[in-house]
Order: C-alpha cells, then sequence, then structure tokens
C-alpha cells in the first residue's frame, strides 16, 4: 500500500499541477481562467477551500486534468443557474468576464457546494472539440482523393460523435472552402500558411460509427451541459461552435457505442474489411487518456489489419495528438503503410497549416 502523502507536500503538488493548467490556459486564449487558477493555487498552498475540493488527488495522473475536472464542474454550476454569483463574471453566462469577481464568487460557490464540488472533480473530462475537424479535414480529402472511394469513418474516443459529423461543417477560407454551404457550423478562419487542404476533391460518407467509454448524447439538454461545461467560458467562439454542432447533431444521427477503443476497434476491424469502401479510423488527442496497454492495443489492431488492407479495401489511420510545440495531424494508407505528417494545428483546430501529402 502506498503511505499517504503529507498534507504539506500534497498541498505543493496540487498548486503545482494548477499553476500549469494556468500557463495552459494564458498561452490558448482563457485570460479568465489563467488569472483564476492562479489565485486557486495560492489558496491550495493556504489551506482554503480549493484544497478541501481538490485533496485526495494529489496522485492522479497528469493526462487526467484535474484543474479542468475542477473548473468544469463549476462551469457546469454556473450553467445551470445554481451558481449566481459565479456565472455573473462568466461571459458564457452572460457575465462580465471580470477575473477578480471571477475568483471571489467560484471560492464562495466551493465553499457553499464542497461535497457535490469533490464529487464533480471525480468526473473525468468530457470533450468534443469541433474546431479540430478543420485540422483534420485535409486527411480526409487525401484519403478520398487517393482512393476514389466512399469513406467508411470510425473514430475512437468519439465523446458525442459531434466530429463523425464533419462533412456536414463548412470550412470557409476566405472566398474557397469545403462543405454545404448552408451548413449551422461554419468554421473560419481555421488556416494559416501558404497552402489550403485540397478543397476542390469530393468526399462522400457511407459509413460513420464512433465509440467512447462514457458516450454523451447531444441532442439531449444533460449531454449538451457536460460537453459546455468543460470549454473554457470566455472563449465564446469556441461555444458558439459547439452549441452550433449541436443543431447539425440533431439533423445527422450517429451511433456512439460505450466500449473501449482497443475491443471496439478490433471488432469493426476484423477479417478482411469492407470492398469499396475506403475504411478511416481517426482519433484528436486522445491517446494521452488511454494507459500504455490501451494505446498498444489500439497500435496493434491497426497493424494488424493493415496487413489484411488492399486497394478495394484500403485502411487508414488519421490522427491529431500533441507533439510539441504544436498539435501534429498524421495520416497513414495502408496497403502500403506510407507515414505522412500532413499539418501541424493548435489545440482547438486553429492555425491549420497544411503542409501536403507529401509534408
Amino acid at each position: 500500500m502506498v503511505p499517504p502523502v503529507p498534507a504539506e507536500q500534497a498541498r505543493t503538488i496540487l498548486a503545482r499541477r494548477l499553476r500549469t493548467q494556468g500557463r495552459a490556459c494564458e498561452l490558448l486564449g482563457s485570460p479568465l481562467y489563467a488569472a483564476v487558477v492562479e489565485q486557486a493555487a495560492g489558496d491550495v498552498e493556504s489551506g482554503g477551500p480549493v484544497w478541501l475540493a481538490l485533496q485526495g488527488h494529489e496522485g492522479d495522473p497528469g493526462p487526467s486534468a484535474l484543474a479542468l475536472r475542477l473548473l468544469g464542474g463549476l462551469h457546469r454550476l454556473a450553467l445551470e443557474g445554481r451558481a449566481p454569483s459565479l456565472a455573473a463574471h462568466y461571459p458564457s453566462c452572460g457575465g462580465d468576464g471580470d477575473p477578480t469577481g471571477a475568483w471571489r464568487a467560484m471560492r464562495g460557490v466551493i465553499e457553499d457546494h464542497l461535497a457535490e464540488v469533490r464529487t464533480l472533480v471525480d468526473q473525468g473530462v468530457q470533450t468534443n472539440e469541433v474546431g479540430r475537424s478543420a485540422a483534420l479535414l485535409g486527411g480526409f480529402l487525401e484519403v478520398a482523393r487517393r482512393t476514389g472511394l466512399p469513406l467508411r469513418i470510425l473514430e475512437i474516443g468519439a465523446s458525442a460523435g459531434l466530429n463523425l459529423r464533419w462533412d456536414h461543417f463548412r470550412y470557409q477560407d476566405g472566398s474557397s472552402g469545403w462543405g454545404p454551404p448552408r451548413s449551422t457550423l461554419v468554421l473560419r478562419g481555421c488556416f494559416a500558411g501558404p497552402h489550403r487542404p485540397p478543397f476542390g476533391v469530393p468526399a462522400a460518407v457511407a459509413v460513420r460509427r464512433g465509440c467512447d467509454r462514457a458516450p454523451i448524447d447531444p441532442t439531449r439538454r444533460s449531454g449538451q451541459l457536460m460537453l459546455l461545461c468543460y470549454v473554457w467560458p470566455d472563449q465564446i467562439e469556441r461555444i458558439e461552435r459547439l452549441r452550433a454542432a449541436f443543431e447539425v447533431a440533431a439533423a445527422v444521427p450517429v451511433d456512439v457505442d460505450g466500449a473501449d477503443a482497443g475491443t471496439w476497434l478490433a471488432a469493426e476491424l476484423a477479417g478482411a474489411g469492407q470492398g469499396g469502401v475506403a475504411t478511416v479510423v481517426f482519433h484528436s488527442v486522445f491517446m494521452q487518456y488511454l494507459s500504455q496497454e490501451g494505446r498498444e492495443s489500439v497500435l496493434n489492431t491497426l497493424r494488424q489489419a493493415g496487413t489484411a488492407a488492399s486497394e478495394r479495401s484500403p485502411l487508414a489511420w488519421l490522427r491529431m495528438e500533441p507533439a510539441k510545440p504544436d498539435f501534429e495531424v498524421r495520416l497513414t494508407v495502408w496497403p502500403e503503410g506510407a507515414d505522412r505528417l500532413l499539418a501541424t494545428a493548435g489545440a482547438h483546430g486553429q492555425e491549420v497549416r497544411w503542409l501536403g501529402p507529401e509534408g
């Protein structure tokens, strides 16, 4: 049995993790969260309400995003109307965005709802960032261009399956773009640099399926709240994109199975594959949440399925995952098995720099 960490050491660990997340929030464009997380770190060090909310989580693995679990739980209370003092300072709730007021309110909400906040912190972060579809778009189009086949798309770690509807979004880049012009979700200004994905390539999705250990229904209010609460409250554009994606979801049904990624993927890719379609397995900012065993299961399944791929039933692996200093979009296509870096992008799908199929 691992001995408990002394309280002073535990507070130091938790404060450090909060400050790490605060720096990330600042870099990724959330000055509100950057400010309140710094205050929260100091509160942990002094043994205040944030310490009481997080005590016992000092041993949680870093990728479990403890700070975001805390912030998401508090944001949910504000969105539900049960923390009006906090909502008054959260732009997502019509508030003023004042970080000083937000911190004071946050501290009070934790004091008043300590038991519930501790329960909310136990929940895993659930995000479904639809902006990442802009980063993945070029990969889907490249598979369609190379194979000339309809796509069978399989997403692991799909959450609510919003990115499984990527072909129903509009990607607008100046006077050009891709996707239905009248889509309720228009992703604008996502591309940077001199090159662009092959917007002239048509792509048809024949099958769309996904899996997640805890899938969310984006057509229900409870599911929408779960997704909204983990979007940072001063990033209104992301929130508006997510709400627009809910409208697309209501019009485009998708099956997301509650399953382990490795097990589900092995079943979907069993056998020689489906002739006449190009199967695309994809994910975005997902692998870090798997155990080493889970990652190896996914990779082994893909490699094994790749050996059974053919020109008539090709297999592609498209992913957007962290790779300092940016995120990388990579594509592997079997039967040849060549792996290429297609693009780099920001964490939420912004600043997509397309390098092209030979990048």
